[in-house]
């Protein structure tokens, strides 16, 4: 067995569909021909999505696909307490501060923004006094990352930060990219409803679990540059990226869980074997219905 250790950790929020199946093949594939480990964790930390059903529906398609993982399967609602402690020390660190904005004002924020500032939110913490205001009225708020408190704590680390990304095929070829936390703006990581977000929480449970490779769609490739900068902040180790295309139909949208039709419980009940899934996604790919990391973001 090599140190490879990779995971695949899908949210319950609904049925597992042919893009999942794809992507579930690409994690555990890795693993297998690396000889290493891929790990199913279950991030569950939106609860007002999440359901056990789904849960329980994932782990069944996932065995249908003859997929195995070790024993312990990791559900973040159950660690909340351990995604509080490293949002203190944030915190504590001067690197996070409280946003009352809702999402339609961020979004407003975001729309009337000059074109350069790119598609981010950073407003910075609001002073003392308006802070303490809207505390006192009970208002809710989540917590950012500030980039500019990050920067002036790593001092000269902060340029330095780059991660590994290797290619999502064989060979694996892999180059150096310089980490652009900007390019995200000062995310959430705590959600007024949740304690926590899927930034902090998955960088946490990286660490924690020994993850050496990330291996996800390139949907999600540029949360690699805010990851890499909270591993900085927190001292969790690196690790190496692959981010893989994903699949779409024939009109070019990728599926979503709203897809029923192509969900795997319907094509199971359809007659279809774990085989003509492989047989489904191979198709795919020969017909081009992929969605490239080019593709989205030109």
């Amino acid at each position: 067995m090599t140190g490879l250790v990779t995971r695949f950790a899908p949210s319950p929020t609904g049925l597992l569909h042919l893009g999942h199946a794809y992507a579930a093949g690409c994690a555990f594939g890795a693993a297998k021909e690396a000889g290493g480990i891929c790990i199913l964790r279950i991030e569950d930390i939106d609860a007002t999505r999440c359901g056990p059903e789904f849960e329980t529906a994932i782990m069944e398609d996932l065995r249908w696909l003859s997929l195995d993982w070790p024993e312990l399967v990791r559900r973040q609602s159950d660690h909340l307490a351990e995604y509080k402690s490293a949002l203190d020390r944030l915190i504590e660190g001067g690197l996070a501060y409280r946003c009352f904005k809702t999402r339609k004002e961020v979004a407003e924020a975001i729309a009337s923004a000059p074109h350069e500032a790119g598609e981010v939110f950073v407003s910075g913490p609001l002073p003392p006094a308006g802070e303490r205001a809207l505390l006192d009225a009970g208002q809710p708020y989540a917590w950012r990352l500030s980039l500019e408190a990050a920067r002036a704590h790593l001092g000269t680390k902060y340029d330095a930060l780059a991660f590994t990304v290797e290619a999502s095929e064989s060979p694996h070829d892999a180059q150096t990219v310089n980490a652009r936390p900007e390019l995200l703006g000062d995310v959430v990581i705590a959600r007024k409803d949740a304690g926590t977000s899927y930034h902090l929480a998955s960088v946490h449970d990286d660490a924690l679990q020994g993850v050496t490779h990330v291996i996800r769609g390139v949907d999600l490739a540029g949360s690699a540059h805010i990851h890499r900068l909270l591993q900085a902040l927190l001292d969790y180790p690196p690790v190496i990226y692959r981010h893989h295309p994903l699949l779409t139909g024939p009109d070019g949208r990728r599926y979503a869980k709203r897809d029923r039709a192509v969900t795997l419980r319907a094509l199971r009940e359809a007659g279809h074997t774990p085989e003509d899934i492989g047989t489904l996604i191979s198709q795919h790919i020969a017909q081009g219905h992929m969605l490239r990391h080019e593709d989205m973001h030109g």
